[in-house]
């Protein structure tokens, strides 16, 4: 589903992915972690066609990207869920699910809001369609910029530190809604610092570091056994929380 070989990435003379090399197989849960400014969201992002990148090569759900990417196919096909929702705050919540559809998919408006009216029963929303987002809570921001994610039938989903921006007692009502994409077989790479969940539903875990990927092992490897001394330190450190 997801192949990247040796790729590479810099901010001007700053190298912040080096010689990454990955592979997420079909309906796998991959949790990427590891310290701040260590590369994982760049990464991410990387896979979405959000950021460019200057060597190696990306496959994403049978489309290379690079500078002829086709960003629109990619974006039907990889649904993307971002730290701070990314919702269209002057629209209500059914017009955030039904844009896309209507006008990537064309889909006949009466399709888009029947698909969105169960994805909002799905995530936990129904009953939300007519609120506008800065309406909503955090975590309900959050659900329904899931289920917008899901409104157009994606075969992977990538999380960009979903959670960060939550306040606790909201960070589970999200982490649900993620475990039990999981549980329907969904491809899911998840950038996030939510270790008890990588534990839970992670079927392996990516340890970054200074913009290389240190350690890539089974989740119960990592949690058991990580393999380098930095990841030895990292989980030492977050698990005390």
């Amino acid at each position: 589903m997801i192949s990247i070989r040796s790729l590479s990435k810099w901010f001007g003379p700053k190298q912040v992915l080096d010689d990454c090399t990955l592979d997420v197989a079909k309906g796998e849960i991959v949790v990427i972690c590891g310290p701040s400014g260590s590369g994982k969201s760049t990464l991410i992002r990387t896979l979405n066609g959000l950021e460019p990148f200057q060597q190696g090569s990306a496959i994403v759900a049978g489309i290379a990207l690079g500078e002829r990417a086709d960003l629109r196919a990619l974006r039907q096909k990889v649904g993307m869920v971002f730290q701070h929702f990314e919702l269209f705050p002057h629209l209500s919540v059914i017009d955030n699910l039904t844009l896309a559809p209507l006008k990537v998919l064309s889909l006949g408006p009466e399709e888009a809001a029947t698909r969105a009216h169960a994805l909002l029963a799905r995530v936990g929303m129904d009953g939300y369609a007519d609120a506008m987002p800065g309406q909503l809570s955090g975590g309900q921001q959050q659900r329904v910029a899931i289920a917008r994610a899901l409104a157009m039938e994606p075969v992977c989903m990538l999380f960009d530190e979903p959670t960060s921006a939550l306040d606790p007692e909201m960070i589970a009502e999200v982490l649900d809604v993620m475990t039990e994409l999981a549980r329907e077989g969904m491809t899911m790479l998840c950038v996030t610092h939510e270790m008890g969940f990588a534990r839970r539903v992670a079927h392996r875990v990516v340890f970054m570091d200074g913009g290389r990927i240190v350690e890539d092992a089974p989740s119960a490897d990592f949690f058991a056994r990580p393999k380098s001394e930095r990841a030895q330190a990292f989980l030492a450190r977050i698990l005390r929380h």
